[in-house]
């Protein structure tokens, strides 16, 4: 999203925990013509949040366009309810919604007084469904959504707009060491695992002019997977033809 974004023009500042992978999006970001700031910052962090939008501001006088895709990669499954300790539930809510609260919150009535600004949150599939002993991860995402909605229906008449991208299966570094890495393309009508760059195009059109009038709008890139309803969740089991025509035999012989 953010070399997608320097390609259509934007400066951009990237802020996340790790130094080495934003340093090297900002080098490719420079190396497209456009100006870029690496800060490693902990954005559960509201004091290191709020250095960063001064940080930000001194040099480029505001910010038009934050895209809320921060967040650690919480526990995403495995564990019953009565297993989750409050550290766990804590750092998980906090770790996933925090950063898209704090930011949001940084940066809002900047934009309110100036009449324009456009923020884009990143949530899941996951935070519109259920999936079996999957609490903070879910719960968080769907906290996400709900953030969207309600920064779209506060700050509308500020000239503001708020919008959610949901996202399906997209293997990245920092997912292959969880069991979201797992195979799952059988489980996408388009037969295929998102890649990052299918989120690039999406991004540049909720920060550009085009998408002006859409606020509060929760859109899908996911290859299909919400509106094909099958997923892995832990419940739904995979249809094979041969088991569906085992439970037809079945039927018809009883």
């Amino acid at each position: 999203m953010a070399l997608a974004l320097a390609s259509a023009g934007a400066d951009v500042a990237i802020a996340g925990r790790k130094p080495e992978p934003i340093a090297k999006t900002a080098h490719q970001i420079r190396s497209l013509g456009r100006q870029a700031i690496p800060v490693a910052v902990d954005l559960t962090d509201t004091a290191a949040v709020d250095d960063l939008f001064s940080r930000v501001t001194d040099t480029w006088g505001g910010v038009d366009v934050l895209i809320n895709n921060a967040g650690l990669v919480a526990n995403q499954g495995g564990t019953a309810i009565w297993d989750v300790t409050d550290y766990q539930w804590r750092n998980g809510i906090e770790g996933i919604l925090g950063p898209s609260f704090y930011c949001s919150r940084a940066i809002a009535r900047q934009m309110a007084e100036r009449g324009s600004g456009k923020i884009v949150n990143i949530a899941s599939g996951l935070g519109m469904r259920g999936a079996r002993d999957n609490y903070m991860y879910a719960c968080a995402k769907g906290a996400v959504i709900q953030l969207t909605r309600s920064l779209a229906v506060s700050l509308g008449h500020h000239g503001v707009t708020a919008n959610c991208i949901t996202s399906g299966y997209v293997p990245t570094e920092g997912t292959l060491q969880s069991s979201m890495s797992l195979p799952r393309a059988e489980f996408v009508p388009l037969g295929r695992l998102g890649k990052p760059k299918d989120l690039g195009p999406l991004a540049v059109w909720l920060a550009s002019a085009a998408s002006n009038y859409v606020t509060g709008a929760v859109i899908a890139i996911d290859g299909g997977g919400l509106a094909g309803g099958i997923a892995p969740t832990g419940h739904a089991p995979l249809f094979r033809p041969s088991a569906l025509q085992q439970r037809k035999d079945s039927i018809q012989s009883g």
